[in-house]
């Protein structure tokens, strides 16, 4: 039995099977990180006055990634439009591109990551509070050595984190609470992390289906190009999804 409509568009909708598909899914994923924002909206305009963080993401990396997404849109259409036009080594350029880009972000975004993680906030027992990042090389089993600053609460802590600071040596005899800037830190940290974290996975997610209809189901074009161009053209309609997330990402977690 053969299912209607898998290649040819319906003629009342001019959509084809797998394009009603992935615009129900996309659907859902709005809905997803909908009541995402929405979550940190409430959060953000809730907190007391004092108590919510700034500009403790890097804009600079932020906005580079921003850009090498907006790159990636654009490859993915040309990629598309390669092959409606039956060049299939330029889509096979193109859609490389996208990969690469791919792999630029998730990297720049690791590199933020693992920021946050050698970012630490350590509480004396004589009350003051030192912040920076942790020296590895330097920090030993009687001492901890950080490059940052010292603050007299955490209120201070709130506007800015990027600024380079001095290096302290603290005895951990005197430490009465350290933590770093984990997704367990604070709320910021919290909702940070779930946002671009998720997003992140699917950018994953994304790239494993265009590597994979570029690279091992390539065939695929011989024997029935128009089910793969719209194959490509559905997996390019996910890829624009996760960039405009992203798009409302930047601003809001990095620019506000």
């Amino acid at each position: 039995m053969e299912i209607p409509y898998a290649v040819k568009p319906r003629p009342d909708t001019g959509l084809y099977n797998a394009k009603v598909g992935i615009w129900l899914f996309l659907a859902s994923e709005v809905m997803l990180f909908g009541a995402l924002f929405s979550s940190y909206i409430l959060l953000r305009v809730g907190a007391p006055e004092g108590t919510w963080p700034h500009h403790w993401l890097n804009v600079s990396l932020g906005f580079c990634n921003t850009l090498v997404l907006i790159a990636s849109s654009m490859t993915v259409v040309l990629s598309w439009a390669a092959l409606k036009m039956g060049k299939f080594n330029v889509y096979k350029i193109t859609q490389g591109i996208t990969l690469l880009c791919a792999l630029i972000f998730l990297c720049i975004k690791s590199y933020e990551y693992r920021d946050k993680f050698h970012h630490y906030e350590i509480t004396l027992k004589d009350g003051r509070i030192a912040d920076g990042h942790i020296q590895p090389a330097e920090t030993t089993t009687n001492t901890v050595v950080i490059e940052g600053r010292w603050v007299k609460s955490h209120a201070d802590l709130m506007e800015g984190t990027q600024a380079p600071g001095e290096k302290i040596e603290i005895e951990r005899k005197d430490i009465a609470e350290m933590g770093n800037y984990g997704p367990w830190h604070n709320t910021y940290t919290a909702i940070y992390f779930t946002l671009t974290g998720l997003h992140a996975l699917h950018v994953i997610g994304g790239a494993f289906v265009i590597f994979m209809i570029w690279g091992p189901l390539a065939g695929v074009y011989k024997t029935d190009p128009e089910r793969y161009i719209n194959r490509v053209e559905v997996s390019g309609l996910f890829w624009h999804f996760v960039d405009l997330v992203w798009i409302f990402l930047f601003p809001v977690l990095y620019l506000l």
